[in-house]
């Protein structure tokens, strides 16, 4: 129900927030640019395979490591300032990058992109937040913004088949810059400044703490999704952890902590951040299959796969918005429970998929995204109405690091449990004297069956197709069996976020917080 006693937004808001959604699209774009550009990068500057993964890296570890950070110094300078920032930084780390002549080069670039892509994120979702006071208008704003995010990711690989299909590798990262110009030329017309009128001091020390704690968490997490548990990645998990017991440690005890106390003493923020971070596990997590099916199971070709995978976002472009006008009648409660059964209900259907099985399997991301943007537009909307305006930029933070975190431990957890099925399938299977790296993923079976050729290697690439998606029915029934504890947990927490007392604790905020207002 929407709060009849908060002002309304109106164009002036709508346009700002349709401009704020550029630098959102563009970083979530960043993560998956460079999947079609790397063999021309290789030729070009010729990476060590130690370069080539830092080269992609770098930018998840810089926007990862700094969310925090960033978020926090936001509420202190301005979001909007900060937002400014970003774009100049970001803008100029592509040009670095788009004519990078060598790989070490690239690399500090793609980090410098990282650094602006985590200026950018926390900032934008923190204006929404700002921009929209009336509870319907900003659950609808989210929700677009939620969509806005899963799908550019999907498009960033599209983007970057069809730029190299014309220009040379750097293009994908100049694509950027008239976006970054646009954005530094409109946010000062038509955005203003919110920021809090009493921040403290800022907690230095924090920094360099909360990077060191979340950085070997993310590491080796993907470690752990490219090579299973082994002992260096469980080491970089156990250091992560520890020193994030020691940040959460100084957050909860320093006066003038960088996570402010505040945002945790409702039930509605640290809900929200929960729900939203296992819906990130599965949606990463799933992702970790649905792109190797349809290259590896299937056979497509890199860009082919790329514009099938974005089939599932057209149902997703509907699905946020939709999810707010269905809460503002039914509750909160209820929809996000559901998001997570009709989540759940797609993992069911990529369950089934067999060896050739390309309308099962987009009809099961298609439920699955719907279902997982559905929550993660209701839940962010809860986090941020729950915290204070004033720590915007702080909750912003917070809720993206957690998602983060979920879609890391989602691509381990669920890739290591698919890859131990595969192993097993192919541990006592006749591969006819035949490279043993077949067994150790799909993508070492191709290679070697591309090798062999002929009827030895249809043999094998067929047993290790099977295997995989085997695997996958594993990590599909897994998956289905987390969302659907996840709309019980949803169902529990959230009754008890529902009615008009937290949204009138949010207007009092924003009132409060007006006076900031540049």
């Amino acid at each position: 129900m929407t709060n009849s006693a908060a002002p309304r937004a109106g164009r002036r808001e709508w346009t700002a927030f349709t401009v704020l959604l550029l630098p959102l699209l563009l970083v979530s774009m960043d993560v998956s640019v460079l999947y079609f550009a790397i063999p021309a990068i290789t030729r070009e500057l010729d990476p060590s395979a130690t370069q080539q993964l830092w080269i992609f890296d770098s930018y998840a570890f810089a926007l990862a490591g700094l969310l925090l950070t960033m978020g926090s110094l936001g509420d202190r300078i301005g979001r909007r300032r900060l937002l400014l920032i970003g774009a100049g930084a970001f803008g100029l780390a592509s040009v670095g990058a788009a004519y990078a002549s060598s790989a070490g080069m690239l690399i500090a670039c793609r980090a410098l992109l990282g650094v602006g892509g985590a200026t950018l994120m926390p900032s934008t979702l923190a204006l929404v937040r700002n921009l929209f006071q009336d509870d319907k208008e900003r659950t609808r704003a989210i929700g677009i913004w939620s969509g806005a995010m899963a799908g550019g990711i999907a498009l960033g690989s599209v983007m970057s088949g069809l730029m190299l299909d014309h220009f040379w590798w750097g293009s994908v990262f100049l694509v950027n810059v008239p976006a970054m110009v646009l954005l530094l030329v409109l946010v000062p017309v038509l955005v203003p400044e919110f920021k809090d009128p009493a921040p403290g001091r800022f907690d230095l020390l924090s920094v360099p703490l909360s990077m060191a704690a979340v950085l070997p968490v993310v590491h080796g997490l993907k470690e752990i999704a490219a090579e299973g548990f082994a002992p260096v990645p469980l080491a970089f998990l156990a250091v992560g952890l520890g020193l994030g017991a020691v940040f959460v440690h100084r957050q909860r005890t320093h006066r003038h902590a960088m996570i402010s106390r505040e945002l945790f003493t409702g039930r509605g923020f640290g809900a929200g951040v929960t729900l939203n971070t296992i819906a990130a596990f599965a949606m990463m997590g799933s992702a970790y299959f649905t792109t190797q099916y349809l290259q590896s199971v299937l056979g497509m070709g890199t860009l082919e796969a790329a514009l099938w995978s974005l089939a599932p976002s057209l149902a997703v472009g509907a699905a946020a918005p939709t999810a707010g006008a269905v809460a503002a009648k039914a509750g909160r409660a209820a929809v996000v429970t559901g998001g997570f059964v009709i989540g759940a209900a797609g993992f069911g259907l990529l369950a089934l998929v067999g060896t050739d099985s390309l309308w099962l399997l987009l009809a099961g991301c298609a439920a699955l995204a719907c279902g997982i943007v559905t929550v993660m537009s209701l839940v962010s909307d809860l986090a941020l109405a729950c915290a204070p305006a004033e720590k915007a930029g702080s909750a912003a933070s917070v809720l993206e690091t957690g998602q983060e975190f979920g879609g890391a431990l989602g691509m381990a957890l669920l890739g290591s449990l698919g890859t131990a099925v595969y192993r097993a399938d192919l541990a006592g299977a006749d591969l006819a004297g035949a490279d043993p790296a077949v067994r150790e993923t799909l993508g070492s079976a191709s290679a070697v069956a591309q090798q062999l050729g002929g009827e030895a290697g249809g043999h094998v690439l067929g047993l290790a197709r099977e295997a995989f998606v085997h695997g996958f029915h594993y990590a599909a029934f897994a998956g289905a069996g987390l969302l659907l504890a996840a709309a019980l947990l949803a169902a529990r927490l959230l009754e008890k976020t529902e009615g008009p007392g937290r949204r009138s604790q949010a207007l009092q905020a924003d009132r409060a917080v007006r006076v900031s207002r540049g």
